[in-house]
């Protein structure tokens, strides 16, 4: 996806909102008692002074009513069009509710109707400005982001209607690798890269990120077998709409480049959800990180004097969307307890790997006290800070366990992998492996900010009581 529609993006919009508007609002009140008096607009005081929870309070109400008119959807304003209706519709409402505010609050009734107009001018151009500079250097750019890779499956009429509509997008990142079809297929100005039944390797050899069926009727029966083929790849399906329902996937209506199709696997998190989430994580792990580095510091004193190895332990963890990354805990075994795993694992009475217990023999002394009080996790807060890891969410699996899962445990991955979870509050470690994955599904299914924030509050009391930490 292009940067311009990433959530990082998203986060730093917000940002530039709330400073062009807290700065408009500055400026405004530096430059009224500048300005020649008009009646109409004469202010009812000569000089007035404003509340200081006014600067607090406008940036707010922009972000509250900017998020509410979708102007950090991507989606939405996906042409420049469509962003500067969003955005003076949103200005708009955004200016009536601060007049209201200023109505109905008494103290505030005496700020200038020629200070109010000033405001909003100056807000709505720097807020257009800094849009239209943005977008023209991301169409400017040389250093563009990885390309969004599609690969198109037919290569039919509606394969090439597809192909044409990506051709005309590739200034946004768009670019077609090529198309999948029976040796029999229509001919394609890009190559035919295989058959259909390809479609994995060709997936995992072009870096595909975006599979489209383009499929004919005829051949639909293909679309069930193709989707769980593709359920372990972290790569968007999307279907062009034809007279088929979609029913079992819960497929969801879209426009893709001006195109419309059905999304097979739309995200667990819409993109107003993913940018909650991600607000939270940074505020969280940054308040955090402030408030425990002492206690880090400790932490890290007492490992290293305990047992010889590194303070830092780090492990390849499988993140959202089957993506490894390197996850970070303060060590609490012996220097090379990797290699002892085998010796550890056991399996239960249902064909389950228990790979983790209470009398694990590699535990150091200090690390039983730190896996008891769960502050072996805390490094994991810089994960969150990169945006690997989430504050909530289904722990980050081991890859060896990972590869082991079945088809519908891997739905797990399709949200960002978290320090807490809703399966570490209801029980811990006492649950195997397919429990968490059970209620891994619940968070993934149910998902919404208050849960994260219960989850939150509830990860404090289950910590401290111990249970079922090893």
């Amino acid at each position: 996806m292009s940067k311009r529609f990433s959530v990082n993006f998203a986060i730093l919009s917000v940002f530039l909102d709330a400073g062009f508007t807290l700065l408009a609002l500055v400026i405004a009140v530096e430059v009224r008692p500048k300005l020649p008096a008009i009646p109409f607009l004469q202010p009812t005081t000569p000089e007035i002074q404003l509340p200081l929870l006014l600067y607090f309070a406008v940036p707010l109400l922009w972000f509250v009513v900017f998020l509410l008119a979708s102007l950090y959807d991507p989606r939405r304003i996906h042409r420049l069009v469509d962003e500067l209706q969003a955005l003076m519709l949103g200005t708009g409402f955004a200016s009536l509710c601060f007049a209201g505010l200023l109505y109905l609050s008494f103290d505030y009734r005496g700020i200038s109707r020629w200070l109010f107009l000033i405001f909003v001018l100056l807000d709505f151009i720097f807020l257009l400005t800094w849009r239209l500079i943005a977008r023209l250097l991301f169409r400017l750019s040389d250093a563009h982001p990885p390309a969004q890779r599609v690969l198109i499956v037919g290569a039919g009429e509606e394969g090439q209607q597809v192909a044409a509509m990506i051709e005309r997008y590739d200034w946004m990142g768009l670019h077609l690798v090529g198309f999948l079809d029976d040796p029999a297929g229509a001919a394609s100005p890009l190559p035919i890269l295989g058959g259909i039944d390809d479609i994995k390797q060709v997936i995992q050899t072009h870096q595909v990120r975006d599979v489209i069926m383009a499929l004919p009727q005829d051949k639909y029966h293909q679309v069930n077998r193709l989707v769980v083929t593709l359920h372990d790849l972290p790569v968007n399906v999307r279907m062009v709409p034809d007279y088929f329902t979609l029913s079992l996937y819960r497929g969801q209506a879209e426009n893709f480049g001006g195109l419309p199709l059905i999304n097979l696997r739309d995200p667990a998190l819409n993109d107003v959800q993913r940018l909650m989430k991600r607000l939270l994580d940074l505020s969280v792990a940054t308040l955090s990180l402030l408030v425990s580095w002492p206690f880090l510091a400790l932490i890290a004193l007492a490992i290293k004097l305990d047992s010889k190895g590194p303070i830092i332990f780090r492990q390849q963890r499988v993140g959202e969307n089957g993506q490894l990354f390197t996850m970070y805990k303060f060590r609490s075994m012996i220097a090379g307890a990797e290699k002892l795993q085998q010796q550890v694992n056991e399996v239960n009475g249902d064909g389950q790997i228990i790979h983790k217990k209470a009398d694990d023999p590699r535990i150091t002394r200090v690390g039983a006290l730190l896996r008891r009080a769960s502050l072996d996790e805390l490094p994991q807060l810089f994960n969150v800070l990169k945006g690997e890891m989430s504050m909530v969410g289904p722990r980050p699996e081991l890859p060896w366990l990972a590869a082991q899962y079945e088809p519908w445990q891997r739905k797990r991955f399709s949200v960002p992998q978290g320090i807490t979870g809703w399966w570490q509050v209801n029980g811990r470690s006492d649950k195997p492996m397919h429990l968490h994955t059970e209620d891994d599904l619940y968070y993934v299914q149910n998902y919404s900010l208050w849960m994260d924030m219960y989850i939150l509050l509830k990860t404090l009391w289950v910590v401290l009581r111990g249970k079922g930490a090893y």
